[in-house]
């Protein structure tokens, strides 16, 4: 179902350019079913969907979180042994040759080791190669038993066709996050995620992550395309329903089907995330009270993280 806000008119241009259209992209949240402990199957199967979507035209793809290892570790030496180095690691470099092979943008979740620290990242490709991490920043339940929290703060990386930031999965919950990285200027927010069921709270009929998603959207004026797995792995079920949400909180394309592998795919407007204004008297970025906060909520991107 398509939000209202797609409608809203951007500003008139001068010239004799067609307005937005040079801003469309092609965006995709890959839906995928790792296996634990498999890598050679998982970076096999991520291959596969990202094959499927670059002959769609995707010019952004999300994967899901830690999608070349699975989730569910039995301990930190299981996840320690399956976790590799970011860029010189056997996964980035098999997302990299893929990311040149369909020229595309590829946003992938990933177990990263750096010295004897272990990280819950995102890794960030493209056609000309690496360009950047990000580490997951709020460990959800045991994952604090394994990872460190991220230390790389909140890149936004400039793309061809806009600037993006990413999350992880519990990162949604934290508003701090889409905000600072709007703040900074994000248009798209790739979200690898695992959206689990949490009975009662989170079931795979009930899913409220997803618009938790689009309600992070609509606050921020950005877009999100969030990227879950499906499956179930050592008795933790997952809920599919990815999704590529717009600035005015409204599904593009999904929730996904919550048991099986898809492409869930849109092409959508950049210029509605540069274009905030909902009314004449209403921006939501230039409407905040940074007489009484600052503009980065404590957070200062220049800073060594």
């Amino acid at each position: 179902m398509s939000s209202k806000y797609q409608q809203i008119p951007v500003p008139p241009y001068p010239g004799e350019r067609d307005p937005g259209k040079e801003s469309l992209v092609k965006v995709a949240a890959l839906q995928m079913e790792p296996h634990i402990a498999d890598k050679d199957h998982n970076i096999e199967e991520t291959l596969k969907i990202i094959d499927e979507a670059g002959k769609k035209g995707a010019e952004l793809m999300v994967l899901p979180e830690l999608c070349n290892t699975g989730y569910i570790f039995n301990s930190r030496q299981e996840a320690f042994a399956l976790s590799e180095e970011v860029p010189e690691g056997p996964t980035t470099q098999e997302w990299i040759k893929a990311a040149k092979k369909h020229n595309a943008y590829i946003c992938a979740g990933i177990t990263e080791r750096e010295g004897n620290h272990l990280y819950n990242s995102v890794v960030v490709v493209g056609p000309e190669g690496y360009i950047g991490t990000y580490r997951k920043t709020h460990l959800w339940n045991e994952e604090k038993m394994w990872f460190e929290p991220g230390n790389l703060g909140y890149p936004v990386f400039s793309l061809p066709f806009g600037k993006i930031g990413c999350r992880v999965c519990y990162d949604v919950w934290f508003p701090e996050v889409t905000r600072i990285l709007a703040a900074q200027g994000a248009d798209i927010i790739c979200d690898s995620t695992n959206w689990v069921v949490v009975d009662p709270l989170q079931t795979k009929e009930k899913p409220t992550a997803a618009t938790s998603a689009a309600q992070m959207s609509l606050m921020n004026a950005v877009y999100s395309i969030c990227a879950d797995r499906v499956g179930e792995e050592r008795g933790c079920i997952y809920i599919g329903n990815s999704c590529i949400t717009d600035p005015g909180g409204g599904f593009v394309a999904g929730p996904g089907d919550p048991d099986k592998p898809e492409v869930v795919m849109a092409e959508i407007n950049v210029m509605l995330a540069r274009y905030r204004h909902w009314s004449d008297f209403n921006n939501p970025h230039t409407d905040r009270r940074t007489d009484l906060y600052d503009d980065f909520l404590g957070y200062y991107p220049d800073e060594e993280w």
